[in-house]
């Protein structure tokens, strides 16, 4: 009878144990991650700005986090299909999603998304925002800002606007410029800012919104012609191009700014070790360096979860708004 007695918490404590054995090798594996090389999905081409900043990031993290960022580029969609990836990935830590101000239109663009926005991602923290360009071709008659609005505004039917396809930053850009001047042009849709830049380049459109990423360099070359920057602020790699907002659109603003995300679920443990490394990765010289050179602002006093979930939710809130007015909308 007293054998009976015992049974139960003898087999209760052979479950507990059972239970904190098979606890363990989880609890080990967050101790040590990485183990094994961290994916960072760019939910665009290779080659775009969204790619230039995943790359130069992929690096200086590494230096933290002990392990090589393999960047892998899932493009299509407006950026939805390889942010879908990630929210189906597992939630150990090994896939990421670097994304940009598109992660906040998308639920607005797309009339059905196969990710959950607000429920399937662990936010990381912010990285980077980078201001846009109004570019031209380089035969484009108008030789200063003042001169180019005063050409689209009185040739709108006939001028031509290139973005980087649906929800991309140079989509975005553009429907906030026509609103801004109550104008409306053509515009063409690619697959990615290359085409598009490639297009521009050989005089098959007029002018688009892009990322300093992007034209930084088609600027110094003088490949294409610029004439004014996004942001509220002079870009220090740019001195020479005024803001939209000094040029008489008051108030205009656009930054693209970038975010770091995990798969729901993943533990506080390797969030808090993926946060580090951005940190790190952010405030590291080179990165600096690279990132001033291209016009982009590091933003490693908001590399945490919770200024990047704040921003999203605003974000969304705002750019929900303005496309709903436009009436725009992707399959």
């Amino acid at each position: 009878m007293g054998l009976q007695k015992n049974a139960a918490p003898a087999a209760i404590a052979a479950a507990v144990l059972a239970g904190v054995a098979g606890l363990a090798p989880a609890h080990a594996a967050e101790q040590n991650y990485p183990t094994r090389p961290v994916t960072m999905i760019v939910p665009f081409a290779a080659g775009g700005p969204t790619d230039v900043v995943a790359r130069s990031l992929a690096e200086a993290m590494r230096k933290s986090l002990g392990q090589t960022v393999v960047v892998e580029n899932v493009g299509g969609a407006g950026g939805t299909i390889g942010t879908a990836r990630v929210a189906k990935a597992p939630n150990d830590g090994y896939t990421v999603l670097l994304m940009h101000i598109g992660f906040s239109t998308a639920p607005a663009l797309y009339r059905k998304l196969s990710y959950d926005q607000a429920n399937d991602f662990q936010p990381i923290g912010l990285t980077v925002d980078v201001p846009m360009t109004i570019v031209a071709r380089d035969n484009f008659p108008a030789n200063n800002i003042k001169e180019f609005l005063d050409y689209v505004k009185a040739n709108a039917s006939k001028l031509s606007m290139a973005n980087a396809g649906i929800g991309s930053a140079s989509h975005l850009c553009g429907l906030m410029f026509m609103s801004s001047i109550g104008t409306e042009f053509q515009t063409i849709p690619y697959k990615g800012t290359a085409p598009a830049m490639n297009d521009l380049l050989g005089k098959q459109v007029d002018f688009m919104c892009d990322q300093t990423t992007n034209t930084t360099g088609q600027i110094k070359a003088g490949k294409v012609k610029a004439y004014a920057v996004t942001s509220t602020s002079r870009v220090p790699s740019l001195p020479d191009l005024p803001t939209l907002d000094e040029s008489g659109l008051k108030g205009f603003s656009v930054g693209i700014w970038h975010g770091l995300w995990a798969p729901k679920g993943t533990s506080p443990a390797v969030v808090a070790k993926l946060q580090s490394a951005l940190k790190a990765g952010l405030d590291d010289p080179a990165f600096q360096k690279r990132m001033s050179e291209l016009g982009a602002i590091v933003l490693a006093d908001k590399a945490t979860p919770a200024a990047l979930d704040t921003l999203v939710k605003s974000e969304t809130a705002k750019w929900g708004a303005v496309i709903k007015k436009a009436g725009v909308y992707a399959d």
